[in-house]
């Protein structure tokens, strides 16, 4: 055995030798400009892919990931309050330059790919911010180029819109086992009761701004599931929310516009009284119970409840959704620029 090893083990050296002389032999038949070349390409291979392996690109997070987060970082209250300067929508000094720099870290660390319209976008927003038509101003980005309509079809999200309808009865009830907290002393905990010139505008979050909400998504542990099967569900950046959104009766909500037109507002009707309607863009629209309404809502929009007491509420919930015309690779970016707390 062991001869028989020391021939076969003389046989790969001379194999190996044979290699060694043939490579040698190659490269002084070659013109040496182009073995400078290869040199050259050689090293700047190992160059960019130590400078690649140096940096940690951030991970993109799920929204299960960003609930254990906000739980590590203590909401309180069961929602996000706005903390400006952080708050996207509260704060727009050196907001072009701050996103610049976020797309070119991304293509620097992915491709510049598929960035044709943010890469215009971001360079000429001031432009369009301050010349778009009064009825559609977002307020924070402008992706140029996309259809624009106050409101969509259901054919838009097609899939997302029948889910959510499917699961209606799911949400609805989750919403009034919640509702049955309320008394007239106090605001139960998890609710934000926001600005109106009349009336009271309640909203309960499972996911603000990019953000999701512990407290609240382990009372609604159904509808937080049902979020995680919608496949156009905005839960990586600043621009998605998902919430339970109530008037009370003789509530008007002022004119107001949206921060983005890459994104679809979905409502799902889950009760709506008559004397309650959506204006958006100066075309108004009704709810109905167990259906889904799409709208753009980077057009200015308001919504009313001019029913009386004894119609109860206005409840809907609330989703935002990838506009249908963002491609794949743009929406990776944008979660990218618009990650919460980048």
């Amino acid at each position: 055995m062991s001869l028989e090893w020391l021939v076969a083990w003389g046989w790969s050296l001379d194999g190996l030798r044979d290699c060694v002389a043939t490579g040698i032999q190659s490269v002084r038949d070659c013109d040496s400009t182009a073995v400078v070349t290869v040199a050259c390409l050689l090293v700047l291979f190992v160059w960019y892919c130590y400078h690649v392996g140096r940096e940690q690109p951030r991970p993109y997070v799920s929204v299960n990931a960003l609930m254990q987060g906000a739980e590590a970082h203590g909401l309180q209250n069961g929602f996000a309050y706005c903390q400006a300067p952080e708050c996207v929508r509260c704060t727009h000094e050196g907001l072009n330059q701050k996103l610049y720099h976020n797309l070119q870290e991304y293509a620097k660390r992915y491709s510049w790919s598929g960035m044709g319209r943010i890469h215009k976008g971001i360079r000429e927003q001031g432009r369009y911010l301050s010349s778009r038509p009064s009825i559609q101003k977002p307020e924070v980005f402008f992706l140029p180029d996309l259809p624009t309509s106050p409101y969509f079809s259901r054919d838009a999200q097609k899939h997302d819109v029948e889910l959510l309808e499917r699961n209606f009865q799911t949400v609805l009830c989750e919403f009034e086992a919640l509702y049955k907290a309320f008394s007239n002393c106090s605001l139960p905990q998890g609710w934000k009761l926001n600005s109106t010139p009349s009336g009271e505008w309640l909203t309960f979050y499972l996911v603000n701004q990019g953000v999701c909400v512990p407290r609240n998504c382990r009372k609604c542990p159904r509808t937080y599931r049902l979020l995680g099967s919608l496949r156009t569900c905005i839960g990586n950046n600043v621009f998605g929310n998902a919430c339970i959104s109530v008037l009370s009766p003789g509530t008007v909500i002022t004119e107001h516009y949206g921060p983005t037109n890459i994104r679809i507002r979905c409502h799902l009707g889950l009760k709506t009284p008559s004397g309650c309607e959506l204006v958006v863009g100066g075309e108004p629209q009704c709810w109905a119970e167990g259906r889904c309404l799409l709208f753009d809502d980077s057009f200015l929009h308001t919504a009313f409840h001019e029913g009386s007491a004894e119609d109860g509420p206005r409840v809907v919930f609330m989703v935002d959704l990838w506009h249908p015309n963002v491609a794949a690779a743009e929406r990776q970016a944008l979660d990218f620029i618009f990650a919460p707390g980048r």
